[in-house]
């Protein structure tokens, strides 16, 4: 073949800059640890993301929820003070969102079960983030099976203990009904906003409740709340029960709520008197530019991990020795 040109091309060519190679997108895994340091197989909590937005009453954008706090999460510190250790230690995995359908809010919830059971079938701690409060219903009926003594205590502003609401029976606002439907026994820490329904059937049902303004004025008894649970636990975090000057970026927000040590406190005691078994953070609505609210979902679930370390041990599992001690 002839040659048109009497030396090599390239010799002659301008080099040109390689170009950059665009970074792909880490996947959103909690504290931005790498996937091979936190395999599934070694996991004892399972963060589950649940983007659930379907029967948000006030501010939507929940179902952001889930990805602000695993972004949020990289901007907090492995080790923890108070703990004297890395949370993370105990092993921490994270799936990938579960898919949820805008108009069919029970398909999502039949999905989330199938994953929550699927953990639990595995030995581990199933630990969902938020996502509208209605997704609670969800992972205590997948561990309800399997624990049936299992008691809920939910964080929160609000009961959740209406029959229905805006037309539907699986509203976040009927979260606490339908799982008491199911004869698990609820206990609730931080209301501040009843209705005339709920307060008739709570005391018709003698529902535990402790109420916020009762805090106040006594102060958080940890033993009470801990004489009304039973055990196990299945741990509800709704963020509105944190008062607004913490945490602002709620679905629902109502002042007069828990301060963060009252929270932790109470979070911490629960996980070393009873065994906790599921535990959720629920009803982040982000407020973009303004990552408080987001940040301090992320540091509580980080708390939350370090507190499931000191939680009794279901049986064929040992607990890592504490650093330092």
């Amino acid at each position: 073949m002839a040659r048109f040109l009497p030396f090599p091309l390239e010799e002659h060519l301008v080099p040109r800059p390689e170009r950059p190679r665009l970074a792909s997108p880490e996947p959103l895994l909690f504290l931005g640890v790498a996937a091979d340091d936190a395999p599934l197989a070694r996991a004892r909590v399972v963060i589950i993301p649940a983007p659930f937005d379907q029967t948000t009453s006030y501010l939507p954008g929940t179902r952001f929820g889930p990805r602000a706090i695993l972004e949020a999460s990289r901007q907090v510190e492995f080790y923890d003070e108070e703990l004297d250790r890395e949370p993370h230690e105990i092993g921490v995995a994270t799936l990938a969102e579960i898919e949820v359908q805008p108009a069919d809010i029970e398909a999502g919830l039949r999905q989330l079960e199938r994953v929550v059971a699927e953990v639990a079938a595995q030995g581990k701690i199933p630990f969902t983030l938020g996502g509208e409060h209605s997704l609670t219903l969800a992972p205590v009926g997948a561990l309800l099976g399997r624990y049936p003594g299992l008691s809920v205590l939910q964080l929160d502003a609000h009961l959740d203990l209406r029959d229905s609401y805006q037309g539907t029976k699986l509203s976040h606002a009927s979260v606490m009904r339908r799982i008491r439907d199911l004869g698990v026994p609820t206990v609730a820490v931080g209301i501040r906003s009843v209705s005339r329904e709920e307060a008739d059937y709570v005391h018709a049902e003698k529902v535990p409740v402790h109420l916020a303004r009762e805090i106040r004025a006594r102060g958080l008894d940890v033993d009470a709340v801990l004489a009304d649970l039973g055990n196990p636990v299945y741990v509800s975090v709704d963020l509105d029960a944190f008062d607004p000057a913490y945490v602002p970026g709620v679905g629902t927000p109502e002042p007069g709520g828990l301060t963060w040590d009252e929270g932790l406190r109470l979070l911490r005691a629960v996980c070393e008197r009873r065994q906790v078994v599921g535990c959720d953070i629920v009803e982040l609505c982000p407020i973009p530019g303004q990552p408080v609210s987001d940040f301090f979902a992320a540091k509580l679930a980080n708390k939350m991990i370090g507190y499931l370390g000191l939680s009794p041990e279901p049986p064929g599992r040992s607990r890592p020795s504490r650093r330092g001690a």
